[in-house]
């Protein structure tokens, strides 16, 4: 059963014995604990470890922040959907303190390419942290979003504590993002949330109508896998 959900897991990995056996243990622990993990620090084992670090330093900051990605993705609903690193958006202001703080709280900053965005390892557990800030761009060089990320407040964020991205934000930041997984991610998030599309389609016309039209395209491909 266990092995069945994870197809699509660990897709980017190479893993050994010993990895494969972890991610087999972490994901059974997350399939059984799903329902009483609703905040990123209940993550168990090492993602835990990496978010509850993050949490300490947003607490520092005092700045507002949430995790998005793949973790976000299980969170509201698809199970199946666990990645390798951890995604937090912050705001535009905080950036910069953010780091200075992290970089003596358990991460280092990584050498980046000039215009990419910021990105964080831990030390301990060596997993990789993403930074979103407040006004960058997604997509691609060939295929921008049309938006910029919005300021985590927006998004479901509380000052000095690391929340989840909400539902109808991250399904904003996976059209943007424009990927083919980030819309296979919205078209499951759309079948395991049937009842809040109605808040996800108000929330996407009003940040760019490309976002709300490209919803329902994707709602009419879940359709025609349901009835086919």
């Amino acid at each position: 059963m266990i092995a069945g959900k994870l197809t699509n897991v660990w897709n980017s990995m190479q893993p050994t014995s010993e990895s494969l056996m972890q991610q087999l243990e972490l994901a059974e622990t997350l399939l059984i604990g799903r329902d009483r993990m609703l905040e990123p620090q209940d993550l168990p084992g090492r993602y835990g470890r990496v978010v509850r670090a993050l949490d300490q330093v947003v607490h520092a900051c005092a700045c507002e922040a949430v995790v998005g990605g793949g973790w976000a993705v299980w969170r509201h609903g698809y199970v199946g959907r666990v990645t390798q690193d951890v995604d937090i958006v912050l705001p535009k202001a905080s950036v910069d303190e953010f780091l200075r703080a992290a970089s003596v709280s358990g991460f280092e900053l990584l050498a980046q390419l000039e215009g990419r965005w910021p990105k964080l390892r831990h030390r301990d557990t060596e997993i990789e942290v993403d930074v979103l800030p407040e006004g960058g761009r997604p997509g691609t060089a060939s295929r921008p979003a049309p938006t910029t990320i919005p300021h985590p407040a927006k998004m479901g964020a509380i000052r000095g504590t690391l929340k989840y991205c909400s539902l109808a934000s991250l399904i904003e930041l996976k059209l943007a993002a424009g990927r083919l997984r980030d819309e296979a991610d919205v078209v499951e998030l759309a079948r395991e949330n049937p009842d809040r599309l109605d808040e996800v389609r108000n929330h996407l016309q009003a940040a760019h109508p490309q976002y709300a039209n490209r919803f329902e395209e994707l709602l009419s491909q879940l359709d025609e896998s349901v009835g086919g």
